[in-house]
């Protein structure tokens, strides 16, 4: 039985239609060397591969196609991002010729900003972390009627989804895969497509030590903010859950892993080490939780999402450094 407000398997399906007018599948590889560090034949999903280097522009061109359908497409979006969820609105609100802003946090990456101006986007510096922006863009969207984009919504997951539903079918016989959280748009696609294709998978959430609002949330049924204090993984940087993606993680998740940023650091140069793949912190964090749980992992087919790789030149070198 399908969730609320989760996509169907057609649905999804239609979602894929829309995505492959600019992009095909992404890949997913086996990985001997991650294997063997996992001790588990590993399978890694590479949205690091699309033409904005993350999984969120899946959710972007299906959210727009949406609003062209049903004839609501605004003169002006606004939204709110740490980088990755920007460049998908952009792109699509491009492809739309829709006007675009997008508030960051003050700090943000300075190479996601620039790919965000480069599609045609207004920058605007706001706030201290994610949520500030966010609230700051909320307030901007009611000042100037601009239609404000959210980070979770039905129309993003629809997309999104299409990235799990890929990996599902094309690996049958993945046991255990990770997903690292955000405000939820990923975990709640790979649990999408979990239930759209009555696969038997376990979906293991990833989150932050320095962002913990999904697990204290989970832990209190309703949504609680908590601190942010990471400083590599900007992509899992929420401060406040989403109240439609928790119900949904709470009920779908079969467990939460909390990662550190030392072991996102050492996820990023284990991937580039074995792979020669780049990842931004989020986009190590599948790895990273999966290295933590080698001993109950030991043996299984595992599939990990490498959900971006929008890392600045700077900040790699320093974490390869060591």
């Amino acid at each position: 039985m399908q969730t609320p407000s989760l996509p169907s398997l057609a649905e999804i399906e239609d979602a894929s239609r829309i995505v492959y007018r600019d992009f095909q599948a992404t890949p997913q590889y086996r990985w001997q060397l991650l294997g063997e560090r996992l001790g588990a034949e590993c399978w890694l999903k590479h949205e690091n591969h699309t033409p904005v280097g993350a999984f969120k522009i899946r959710g972007g061109l299906s959210y727009f196609a949406q609003m062209a359908a049903r004839g609501t497409l605004p003169a002006q979006v606004i939204s709110a991002t740490r980088g990755n969820h920007g460049q998908s609105i952009a792109w699509a609100a491009r492809s739309h010729g829709v006007r675009c802003t997008i508030v960051v946090p003050h700090g943000n990456s300075v190479e996601k900003n620039m790919a965000m101006r480069s599609l045609g986007a207004e920058l605007i510096e706001h706030g201290d972390d994610f949520q500030a922006a966010r609230e700051h863009a909320i307030a901007l969207a009611e000042q100037t009627g601009a239609h404000m984009v959210p980070s979770y919504h039905p129309d993003l997951v629809s997309g999104v989804s299409t990235y799990w539903w890929e990996f599902l079918r094309a690996v049958p016989h993945l046991q255990t895969v990770y997903v690292p959280i955000g405000l939820g748009s990923g975990a709640c696609s790979a649990i999408a497509a979990k239930l759209a294709l009555q696969h038997p998978v376990r979906i293991v959430g990833v989150i932050s030590t320095g962002a913990t609002t999904y697990r204290d949330s989970i832990a209190a049924g309703e949504v609680v903010e908590a601190a942010v204090s990471t400083d590599i993984a900007d992509g899992m940087a929420v401060r406040r859950a989403d109240p439609l993606a928790l119900p949904v993680l709470r009920q779908h998740l079969d467990r939460l892993v909390a990662i550190s940023d030392d072991e996102v650091r050492t996820a990023m140069r284990c991937l580039f080490t074995d792979t020669h793949n780049v990842a931004e912190g989020a986009g190590a964090a599948a790895l990273a939780a999966a290295l933590q749980e080698r001993e109950l992992i030991a043996g299984q087919t595992i599939g990990l999402a490498l959900t971006g790789g929008n890392v600045d030149a700077a900040v790699f070198s320093q974490v390869l450094a060591g």
